[in-house]
Formats: structure tokens, sequence, C-alpha cells
């Protein structure tokens, strides 16, 4: 009797929990918050910068190294390599993570949002 109090105990936990749960990252979402929130400054295609560098195959590249884009000299300097983890706390905070850079992004990515750019991001090569 005790397992089955504790069982549905568990699953009305989970039910209760669940709109806090967070979904795999997806890279479908990902895309959608890429075209919503990156695009405009940034595109996908090798080679091609707008106001900010291209973003293509940028996980794992070292930052500050696009051809033809000027980059502040912060970020030039900053030694990073672009985890997904790195370009999070990134974008979260450019002026924290790269002091004296250039990137100008006010929005806020929810931590699911993140998750799904990064996902998305990881395809790009």
């Amino acid at each position: 009797m005790k397992s089955h109090v504790m069982a549905l105990l568990s699953a009305s936990m989970l039910t209760v929990l669940s709109p806090f749960a967070h979904a795999a990252p997806s890279i479908e979402r990902g895309g959608d918050v890429f075209d919503g929130q990156c695009a405009e400054c940034h595109s996908l295609k090798s080679g091609k910068n707008k106001k900010g560098p291209s973003l293509f195959a940028s996980i794992g590249r070292k930052a500050g190294t696009v051809p033809d884009y000027v980059y502040s000299e912060a970020m030039k300097q900053s030694g990073i390599t672009w985890t997904p983890e790195k370009m999070t706390a990134y974008i979260d905070g450019p002026k924290s993570v790269v002091p004296g850079g250039k990137m100008k992004f006010d929005g806020k990515l929810t931590p699911q949002e993140s998750a799904d750019l990064m996902a998305f991001l990881s395809t790009v090569h």
C-alpha cells in the first residue's frame, strides 16, 4: 500500500512541477530563436558578415577569427573558444564576458531558448 501511495505522490509532484521543467533542446525551435533574435545582425552563411560576424561554424571556433569582420580589440584578445556554454554566457551578458566588446544585444533569452539556440548553432557548419 505504501508503494502505491509513494508512486501516486511522485506522479502528482511531476504533474505539479512539469510547467517548470525544460524540454529537451530543439534544433527547430533554435532556428526560430535565431530568426527572431540573431538574424538581423548575423548570417549563417560562410563568409557573409552583417553588423556582426557570420555564425557559420561558430561552435568550436576561436573568437575574433572570422575573416573580413572588424572585431573589437577586446574580442580579438579574449582567448575565447565558443562552446555552447561560453556562447550562452556571452549572449546573456556580452559586456560582462568581453568587456570592451561591441555586441549590442539587449534581449534576454530564457534557459530553454538558449539551449534551443545552441542546439541549432551546433548544426550550422
